[in-house]
């Protein structure tokens, strides 16, 4: 696969992003099988960030219909110039607080909460989007805790993710929270390890956040490079970018 895409929106793009999206299906698909798992029930999501919406628009019409995204206001100018593909939109980056409200008016899910702080700002932002009109009546944004895997001495405040013991009262204040429903959790393998651990770690955490909240089924987990191991370990959702669209833009 190219750097460049062979020019966002031609010809040579679309196949690009066609035959990096079939490739990536299919790894996931024989993922689930491999774990004994059913197909279809892992959802795969393309992780877009640095690439523009010509790209977003490419992928849509070959099928994708979700899109992750991870900075502002990047992510915020291409939903909306993406609005009308109907698409559901992930923040699976860092947020900052002070962005919050910007995420909370057009993500559909937020992966990456890691903070009672962050939980507060996520629902006054969603609050404001509902009354400004920016999300229908009724819109409600999912929510997921991000589990920082790892060991305590080795933890990397710039990763993200709360740590283990601190999960279940972050669960708790989401579940609490006007107009945000708790749907999982969320990690980032820790670089340089084998991820079957961490991800085996991330199920454990997973089934007590579901023994307090039942509804909080999802598990996002697994990237371009250790998605099969995600897989392995249960993961519902998958978060790939470079292994569908290339190697990305410099960020400038």
């Amino acid at each position: 696969m190219s750097e460049d895409g062979a020019g966002a929106g031609s010809p040579g793009r679309a196949a690009e992003l066609a035959e990096g999206l079939r490739a990536v299906r299919q790894r996931v698909a024989d993922a689930e099988a491999a774990a004994g798992r059913a197909a279809g029930s892992v959802l795969l999501v393309v992780v877009t960030k640095t690439f523009p919406a010509s790209d977003v628009r490419l992928l849509a019409a070959s099928g994708a219909g979700d899109v992750g995204e991870s900075r502002e206001p990047e992510a915020g100018l291409k939903a909306a110039a993406c609005a009308d593909l109907g698409l559901r939109w992930h923040q699976v980056g860092q947020v900052q607080t002070n962005k919050a409200a910007a995420v909370a008016a057009w993500a559909d899910v937020v992966h990456s909460v890691d903070r009672p702080r962050l939980v507060a700002a996520l629902e006054r932002g969603h609050r404001r989007a509902l009354e400004e009109g920016a999300r229908p009546e009724g819109h409600v944004l999912d929510v997921l805790v991000q589990v920082d895997l790892a060991d305590d001495d080795e933890r990397d405040p710039g990763r993200g993710g709360a740590a283990p013991r601190d999960v279940a009262g972050l669960a708790d204040a989401v579940a609490a929270a006007g107009g945000l429903r708790l749907a999982g959790v969320m990690a980032v393998a820790p670089a340089g390890v084998d991820p079957r651990g961490p991800f085996e770690r991330l199920a454990q955490v997973a089934a007590r956040v579901r023994a307090q909240h039942p509804g909080a089924d999802a598990v996002s987990a697994g990237m371009s490079g250790d998605l099969e191991a995600a897989v392995a370990a249960g993961a519902t959702h998958v978060r790939v970018g470079r292994a569908v669209l290339g190697a990305r833009p410099p960020i400038v």
